[in-house]
């Protein structure tokens, strides 16, 4: 970023016209997320249709790596470059402001559904990920084994959810309703392809302009490099979740939504960690624990709020929410 400050010769104006610049940047990048992520969801859900995939399905694979691309490069480059609390704190900030922020922002906005098959399957899996960070890291660092134990387990994941998207089964009431409301978008499958390609584009470009401008703009306001990861930079990396989850709400997608949320959060620590640990040893520091165990709780209290009527209420949106208000003053 100081590359290019100097390039277009703010660098030499001095703090104030770097943080306003910095502030348009902000802007931009949430300009490109809005319309991005917007136009990713149409794209996901035609593809979708065009070949007779849940859109559960596309949520937990498509989408959510899609979104989560801002946390692959940002983890893994932190990786390269030794910096094991970016590496870290990103995926566990990530996957705590996935569920209590963006999914309690989404249910104020429209009330989500929440299916069976998340409820037995899904939602388990993203716990089991979060237990199993803690567990491998306990020693002080994710190792390369580490890494490929969590790289097996992920492709294994993939490979059960297009082995379950095949097989013949009974849908319940709230799929029917979402298959329905595709059903009646007649996208050609290239139109379909572009849209997903090019919201992508924008998500990522987007989300890279949101985190270097508000990582600037919070060092410059003196906070430490570990807030800055679990909550600045996670929150960040996080936005094309939020944009995309709040978008698919509003069309009602709720099934991409939640896939798009439980898939960001087990892809997170599977693929990421696992990915960074294979390339090189990650150091997790002991400060990490209560993190990832927080994650792991929030899981079960997503777990908790969508059973009795598989669905998260506006009311469940308001209790995410304060609870994670309540970890961030902790971490403060």
């Amino acid at each position: 970023m100081d590359s290019i400050l100097n390039l277009i010769g703010f660098a030499n104006f001095g703090t104030v016209w770097q943080i306003i610049l910095q502030v348009i940047i902000l802007v931009v990048g949430f300009a490109f997320l809005i319309k991005g992520a917007d136009w990713f969801v149409d794209g996901a859900a035609g593809i979708a249709t065009k070949f007779g995939i849940p859109q559960l399905v596309i949520g937990l694979t498509i989408v959510a790596m899609g979104t989560s691309a801002p946390e692959a490069a940002v983890s893994i480059t932190a990786a390269f470059d030794d910096n094991a609390g970016i590496t870290i704190g990103n995926v566990v900030g990530s996957n705590i402001l996935n569920i209590l922020i963006i999914l309690g922002i989404t249910a104020l906005v429209n009330p989500i559904k929440v299916q069976k098959s998340s409820q037995v399957i899904d939602i388990p899996v993203a716990f089991f990920a979060s237990v199993l960070l803690l567990v491998l890291g306990w020693d002080g660092k994710v190792s390369r084994l580490d890494g490929i134990i969590m790289l097996v387990i992920f492709v294994a994941y993939l490979v059960y959810l297009f082995w379950d998207a095949k097989r013949p089964k009974k849908l319940d009431s709230s799929t029917e309703v979402t298959e329905e409301i595709v059903e009646t978008k007649n996208v050609s499958l290239p139109k379909s392809l572009f849209f997903t390609v090019i919201g992508l584009v924008l998500i990522v470009a987007g989300s890279n302009c949101v985190v270097e401008s508000a990582t600037f703009i919070a060092e410059k306001a003196g906070l430490s490099q570990r807030f800055i990861g679990l909550t600045i930079v996670a929150l960040g990396t996080s936005l094309p979740e939020l944009f995309t989850s709040v978008t698919a709400a509003m069309k009602k997608n709720s099934d991409i939504a939640v896939g798009n949320i439980v898939g960001s959060n087990i892809f997170n620590i599977f693929f990421i960690v696992g990915l960074s640990g294979l390339i090189i040893p990650v150091p997790f520091e002991p400060l990490f624990r209560f993190d990832t165990i927080i994650s792991g709780v929030a899981v079960l209290i997503l777990l908790l709020f969508s059973l009795p009527k598989k669905r998260l209420s506006r009311v469940t949106g308001i209790i995410f929410l304060i609870c994670y208000a309540v970890y961030f003053y902790i971490i403060w």
